[in-house]
């Protein structure tokens, strides 16, 4: 099913629309705790005011099979049926945790993400990945499932701390890196320190745009559809760390980490060229600060890479670039070239 996916900032209007497009019995919400508090209340649609709410803790340690039962059990006790209409509002944990909730909930019921977040506007939200974190590992288990409808719009990203924008951010980073050389650049520009939602929007749009073109020519990531993990293998190993040694970094700092890591084993792999790895990482400093890393992590941070759900043999599978806009996937590291690109990381951040 081809994902519908709206841009506005009249939620209520679309949600009145998706509503009345199909007979549905029942409607559903399910929110993380602040959501509950700072977004609901500021939405004013009837459908979303008299649904029932479920609600899960913050952030991303409430992405487990825990609070997955707990949407299913919510799900079941008020009487959910096959009929019924999950609305997901909030960051891409809810995305995430929502759809595998509604596409497993008797097989399967329809559902619409509404992102709050930067992050899971431009990502999370978009291109049917769903899924919850288990035994210490990201997104370990999950399904593909596009949600109904995708509802985005920059009106409630005035609720976020500067650190939830920049997380998001760094995916559109990842976005331009893929697409070409003019909207990367654009990327680069973009004042972060100042958010301008008008002139954010269209961008956002633009980013969404690409990740949606891929996945509807890939839409299970058998090929290359895989290019959209680009500063994931690295970053998820990062962001596993973090956690593990109770330092949590936000998903998107450690994806733009990540991406400066990978341009560094695209250089040497690929001949991807230096100079952009340069302007990418004075970028990533100067607005994510640095991920202290020492040879000791090599050990732990090989290990969460190895469980990759992309990796095929002992060596680990990246997706990379030769340029700007030039994509190649399933390109087979060792893990020697690996820690040397790891030692050019720490180089570049004076770690």
């Amino acid at each position: 099913m081809k994902q519908e996916v709206v841009f506005t900032n009249d939620i209520e209007a679309v949600i009145e629309r998706v509503c009345k497009a199909s007979a549905y019995d029942k409607y559903f919400v399910l929110c993380d705790s602040n959501t509950y508090d700072c977004v609901l209340p500021r939405l004013l649609s009837p459908y979303i005011a008299n649904a029932y709410v479920i609600v899960v803790g913050a952030g991303e340690e409430a992405k487990n099979i825990e609070s997955l039962a707990h949407v299913w059990r919510e799900l079941s006790a008020n009487g959910a049926t096959r009929h019924s209409l999950l609305f997901n509002i909030g960051g891409g944990m809810i995305t995430d945790l929502g759809g595998m909730a509604a596409a497993t909930f008797k097989r399967g019921i329809d559902f619409v993400n509404i992102p709050t977040t930067l992050l899971a506007a431009v990502d999370a939200s978009v291109g049917g990945k769903t899924g919850i974190n288990f035994a210490g590992l990201k997104n370990e288990v999950g399904v593909f499932a596009p949600a109904h409808w995708v509802v985005i719009s920059t009106r409630f990203f005035d609720t976020l701390p500067q650190c939830e924008f920049l997380s998001g951010y760094a995916e559109m980073l990842k976005h331009g890196l893929i697409d070409g050389t003019k909207h990367y650049r654009d990327l680069l520009s973009y004042n972060v320190a100042a958010i301008n939602t008008e002139t954010l929007l269209p961008l956002l749009q633009y980013s969404v745009g690409i990740k949606q073109r891929i996945v509807e020519q890939d839409p299970q990531e058998r090929g290359m559809r895989k290019i959209l993990n680009l500063g994931h293998t690295v970053g998820h190993a990062i962001e596993s760390h973090s956690h593990s040694h109770s330092c949590a970094v936000p998903h998107g700092y450690a994806v733009a980490w990540g991406l400066v890591c990978e341009l560094l084993i695209a250089h040497r792999a690929l001949s991807f060229p230096s100079a952009v790895i340069y302007d990418l990482a004075h970028f990533v400093e100067r607005n994510y600060g640095a991920y202290a890393i020492t040879c000791e992590d090599y050990d732990e941070l090989m290990a969460f890479m190895q469980h990759d759900k992309k990796n095929f043999n002992d060596k680990i599978n990246f997706s990379l670039l030769s340029d700007v806009g030039v994509c190649a996937i399933n390109n087979q590291i060792d893990r020697k070239e690996i820690e040397i690109s790891l030692d050019f990381f720490r180089d570049l951040f004076h770690l």
